[in-house]
């Protein structure tokens, strides 16, 4: 059987930043790796606002950036779902639902990941990517869908990225207090105890693949250039551990601490 790992994220970076350990470690392995972004990230500028080349071109430049960091991932196919950054969660369900649906059709993945239901630190193109990537688990796998029996695809296992403590110090350390204001309220980071993840996969090999490929991301470079500084026992927390909430397995399940997102099906 060949193995199929499909991220599905909601921006360009999102893919190393979360995903880059394991996208690594499988795709050395020789599982087949895959990547669905919902926007090009084209509102995400950290220059001077002079010097802001405007959403079409940075859409652009950090699609580019992204193409760039999956050639050093070792990723199989990268796919846009051509949202606008910023705005996910007010685009049309049905639609964004069915474009997740036909990649995963298409694909055929074995196991999915993508962010958690409190999107990470409660951006909501995040939250809106892990609803919308549910329901096309759903919808890609359902015989009343439009689409031939042959096309129907079932997902074996859902994953959420679970960043725990040591990965929330790091942040912190870095880039201070992590907050978004929506709605009125203050959004922030919260890491999961230790005792929620149920899967570490173990991705130390490839820290420096993934800090090479967040270095493609340039136009990020004003942020990410404060992990430089840090120590590299940092860098192998952040890239060298990845950790992970199975929110569903057809092939396994149980308290026992998974090493492998592929566990129950090899």
């Amino acid at each position: 059987m060949e193995l199929k790992l499909l991220c599905v994220m909601a921006h360009p970076d999102d893919e190393c930043l979360g995903t880059g350990g394991i996208l690594a470690h499988y795709g050395a392995e020789g599982v087949e790796t895959y990547l669905v972004t919902a926007t090009r990230g084209e509102h995400g500028w950290f220059g001077d606002e002079k010097d802001y080349p405007g959403p079409g071109a940075l859409g652009k430049i950090r699609e580019a950036e992204l193409r760039a960091a999956a050639k050093v991932l070792g990723l199989r196919e990268v796919n846009f779902l051509d949202y606008e950054d910023g705005l996910l969660d007010q685009a049309d369900p049905i639609e964004a639902t069915s474009r997740i649906a036909a990649h995963i059709r298409r694909i055929k993945p074995q196991v999915v990941v993508t962010f958690a239901p409190d999107g990470s630190y409660g951006h909501p193109d995040h939250i809106a990517i892990c609803q919308l990537t549910q329901a096309a688990i759903v919808a890609a796998a359902d015989s009343n869908q439009p689409g031939s029996a042959s096309e129907q695809h079932r997902v074996s296992k859902l994953y959420y990225m679970a960043d725990t403590r040591a990965v929330f110090e790091i942040y912190l350390s870095v880039f201070g207090d992590v907050m978004m204001p929506v709605d009125g309220a203050e959004r922030r980071m919260n890491p999961w105890p230790d005792w929620a993840v149920t899967t570490r996969v173990d991705t130390v090999a490839h820290w420096r693949t993934v800090w090479q490929a967040v270095l493609c991301h340039r136009s990020q470079l004003p942020a990410y250039s404060r992990f430089e500084s840090v120590p590299e026992e940092s860098h192998h927390i952040l890239w060298g551990q990845r950790t992970f909430y199975r929110a569903f397995s057809l092939v396994n399940g149980g308290r026992k601490m998974e090493k492998d997102l592929f566990e129950g099906l090899r």
